[in-house]
């Protein structure tokens, strides 16, 4: 699929997994997103967000799957993790979106999508016949 189908999928999901680094270990946390534009936007603490904040390099996954019919799609977005400091950013963001951690989450994270993947999945008898 192309980027902008890839981040409407993605806009139309309430959870993904972010992926970073933590001392050079891969990590990976589910989180709840709002996508505006070519950005990913979530809610952290603090020490999660001074640690992604310093123009780090992240992954955000997201998809829906049906296991049943074995079919679904996924989207990865790749891109610079930023804090939002503008305090009318802040506010609104944190009036969009709610964490679903009992946690005081009172940093915003924007993950620039550099790159943006998309893909759908079907099994193979629902495949186009190949050429």
């Amino acid at each position: 699929m192309d980027r902008d189908e890839a981040l409407r999928r993605l806009a139309g999901v309430p959870v993904g997994r972010l992926v970073f680094t933590i001392a050079g270990v891969p990590s990976i946390r589910p989180v709840n997103h709002l996508v505006e534009g070519d950005a990913v936007l979530i809610r952290t603490d603090l020490a999660s967000a001074t640690s992604l904040a310093e123009g780090s390099v992240v992954a955000y996954e997201a998809d829906l799957l049906d296991a049943d019919a074995i079919s679904g799609w996924s989207v990865v977005v790749t891109g610079f993790a930023s804090l939002v400091d503008d305090p009318a950013e802040l506010d609104r963001y944190e009036r969009l979106l709610h964490p679903w951690v009992a946690k005081d989450m009172t940093e915003v994270i924007r993950i620039d999508a550099e790159t943006v993947t998309g893909y759908e999945l079907v099994t193979h008898d629902k495949a186009a016949p190949a050429r």
